[in-house]
C-alpha cells in the first residue's frame, strides 16, 4: 500500500513525504557542534532560516513524488522557486501561530492521529505507525507534519473563516444570477494555475505577474503537460500536485471561470484570466450533468424533555418523565403535558418540533425517533441534554432541492470569500515578513 493510500483524504499529499523539512526548519537552528560541517543558509525568514540542505532534501522529495504521479518535471529553477516559496509560507504561518498562541498539544495530536488510523482501517495507532515504517516514513517527522497541518487549519479558521459573513441578499442574488445561466446543473472536473499579484502592486509588478502567466500559457500551448506547468508556475497550494481542483459544481465556481467554461470542451485550456488579485489558467478535464432531485424523508415529531442538572439527578429526571409517560398512556394529552412539564424551548408549542430533516438532532434522539411508527410514543430516551419522551406525528418524502440549492449557494459564496481572504491573509503575512535570500536561486 502506498503512503497516499494510508493517510486520511483531508491530509495534503506532502504528508507522504514525512515532513521532509517541517520538523527541522520551523524552529531556530541549534549551533553546530565542534567539527560539524556548517550548512549553508538558503533564506532567512524573520528570525528563522531554511538551510540549503533542507531545501535540497525537500526538493528531491517533491521530484520523487511528481515522478510517481507521472508528471514531467518543470525546469529546475522554476521548481526550486515554487518549493522554496511553499516552505517560506509554511514557516511564516507557524511563526504566526507561535506568536499568537495557537498550539496543538500532544494530547490533541494523538487524538488526530488516532482518528486518521481509525479512518484508514487500522486497529490502533501502533499498527498504523508500523505500517508507515514499512513504507519508509519517519513517524516522528510524519507526526510533526500532522501537527503543522492542524495548526494551519486552526489559523485559517480563526483568522479568516470565522470572519466571513454571507447575507441572505447575497444568496438570493447568487441564485437569481445562476438561474439565468445555461448548464447550471453541471459539474466539471478542473485543473488550475494561479499566479498571484502582490498586494498594492505597481503597474510594473502586475506586468511581471502577467508575464509569468503568459509564460505558463505558452508552455501549455507548446505541448507541455498541465500538471508539469502547474508545478513550475502555480502559486496555489495544490500547484505541486498538478493544480487539480477535482469535481466542482459549475454554479459554485467564480464567475470568471463560469464565463470561460461556456466556450470550452473537455481537454481544452482557457486563455489567461484576470481576477482582482491574480491571473488564472484553467483546464476543463471532464464534465457531467447533476440535475437529480434531492428527496429525503422528513419527520414531524414532538417531545417532552426533563433536563438533568446539579439539582436534578439522572434518576430523578428519569422518574419524573416516567410519571408523565404513565399519565399520557392513561389518556392525558401529550401536548398538554409538554406545556406543563417540558424543559425544552418547544414546550409552548406542546413540544412540537415541526418538520425535521435527517441529521438535525443528536444521534440517540434521531435513532429513537426513526424507529417509531406514526402515532407511536417512545420509551424514555437519554441524550446529553437529559431524558426525552418522543412521539412521531407524521412523515413525508420531501424534495429539498430548492433548500439544498440555498445551502449550496451559501457554501459557494462562503468558499469564494474564504479562499480570497485566505490568499490575501497569506500575502499580507509574507509582505510583512523579513525575507533574505542567501543561497537560493530566486531569479
Amino acid at each position: 500500500m502506498q503512503c497516499n493510500k494510508i493517510v486520511n483524504a483531508f491530509l495534503l499529499w506532502s504528508i507522504c513525504l514525512a515532513g521532509a523539512y517541517a520538523a527541522d526548519s520551523v524552529a531556530v537552528k541549534d549551533k553546530p557542534k565542534s567539527g560539524e560541517a556548517i550548512d549553508q543558509i538558503a533564506v532567512v525568514v524573520n528570525d528563522d532560516v531554511i538551510t540549503r540542505h533542507e531545501l535540497d532534501t525537500y526538493l528531491e522529495k517533491i521530484k520523487q513524488q511528481l515522478k510517481k504521479q507521472g508528471t514531467p518535471l518543470p525546469a529546475a529553477r522554476e521548481l526550486e522557486k515554487q518549493v522554496l516559496e511553499r516552505m517560506i509560507i509554511d514557516m511564516l504561518q507557524l511563526q504566526f501561530a507561535k506568536e499568537s498562541g495557537v498550539r496543538i498539544d500532544d494530547a490533541q495530536l494523538d487524538k488526530a492521529l488516532g482518528r486518521i488510523a481509525q479512518q484508514n482501517n487500522f486497529a490502533s495507532l501502533s499498527e498504523f505507525k508500523v505500517k508507515l515504517g514499512k513504507e519508509g516514513v519517519d513517524f516522528k517527522k510524519f507526526r510533526e507534519e500532522i501537527r503543522n497541518e492542524i495548526t494551519f487549519t486552526r489559523l485559517r479558521e480563526r483568522e479568516v473563516d470565522s470572519k466571513v459573513v454571507v447575507s441572505d441578499n447575497e444568496i438570493e442574488n447568487y441564485l437569481a444570477q445562476q438561474s439565468k445561466q445555461a448548464g447550471k446543473n453541471e459539474e466539471v472536473e478542473l485543473a488550475h494555475i494561479l499566479v498571484q499579484v502582490p498586494e498594492q502592486a505597481s503597474a510594473e509588478k502586475i506586468q511581471v505577474s502577467r508575464q509569468r502567466a503568459d509564460q505558463a500559457w505558452s508552455q501549455l500551448h507548446g505541448g507541455a503537460q498541465f500538471a508539469q506547468v502547474a508545478a513550475g508556475f502555480s502559486d496555489a497550494k495544490d500547484g505541486l500536485q498538478g493544480g487539480s481542483l477535482g469535481w466542482r459544481a459549475v454554479d459554485r465556481l467564480p464567475t470568471i471561470f463560469q464565463e470561460a467554461l461556456q466556450h470550452m470542451q473537455p481537454g481544452e485550456t482557457s486563455a489567461v484570466l484576470r481576477s482582482p488579485n491574480a491571473f488564472h489558467i484553467i483546464k476543463l478535464l471532464n464534465k457531467r450533468n447533476n440535475d437529480t432531485p434531492v428527496v429525503i424523508t422528513q419527520t414531524h415529531a414532538r417531545h417532552i424533555l426533563i433536563k438533568t442538572s446539579e439539582l436534578t439527578s439522572e434518576n430523578e429526571a428519569k422518574n419524573r418523565l416516567a410519571e408523565i409517560k404513565h399519565r399520557i398512556e392513561g389518556g392525558a394529552d401529550f401536548a398538554a403535558q409538554a406545556k406543563l412539564y417540558s424543559e425544552d424551548g418547544s414546550a409552548a408549542q406542546g413540544g412540537d418540533l415541526g418538520w425535521v430533516s435527517p441529521g438535525v438532532f443528536v444521534a440517540e434522539f434521531e435513532r429513537a425517533m426513526n424507529a417509531l411508527k406514526i402515532g407511536q410514543m417512545s420509551n424514555l430516551v437519554q441524550t446529553e441534554f437529559g431524558w426525552h419522551l418522543i412521539q412521531v406525528i407524521e412523515r413525508r418524502n420531501a424534495d429539498v432541492s430548492a433548500e439544498q440549492k440555498k445551502q449550496q449557494a451559501g457554501m459557494a459564496i462562503r468558499s469564494f470569500k474564504s479562499d480570497e481572504a485566505y490568499q490575501e491573509w497569506l500575502r499580507q503575512l509574507r509582505d510583512r515578513a523579513f525575507i533574505d535570500y542567501r543561497n537560493a536561486d530566486t531569479n
